[in-house]
């Protein structure tokens, strides 16, 4: 089996790093789910009915947890749109010397979820 071409390579590393993203937004939504659960408990007094009394201790740790997780956006939209330059590089040179043509519309594919991803996260 030949190795990987740099077109694929590419294809690949732009899915896998819109799949990272993917899961960091919905880590987020979980964790402020939880944020949201725990400061209604604790605004109505029931933060003393937790197993060890702990729920505002508990509260802060899941908003830092919170705040790391929005951290890592910035520099994983760095990574995603070098990788999309990186794909769009090599479709062009692939258009020229010729691909797979399922190998292109993959490649094509990807950049299209990735256009969509950036434009819907600006």
């Amino acid at each position: 089996m030949p190795p990987p071409s740099h077109l694929a390579i590419a294809t690949s590393s732009v899915r896998r790093l819109l799949k990272e993203e993917a899961s960091y937004r919905q880590e987020l939504v979980d964790q402020q789910r939880q944020i949201k659960a725990l400061e209604e408990k604790t605004k109505n007094g029931q933060a003393g009915d937790d197993e060890d009394g702990n729920a505002e201790f508990m509260l802060k740790q899941h908003q830092l947890a919170a705040e790391e997780t929005k951290a890592v956006f910035e520099p994983l939209q760095k990574r995603i749109a070098d990788a999309v330059t990186k794909l769009e590089n090599q479709i062009e040179l692939r258009e020229r010397s010729g691909a797979p043509e399922a190998e292109m519309e993959q490649a094509k594919a990807a950049l299209a979820e990735a256009k969509a991803a950036q434009n819907g996260t600006s």
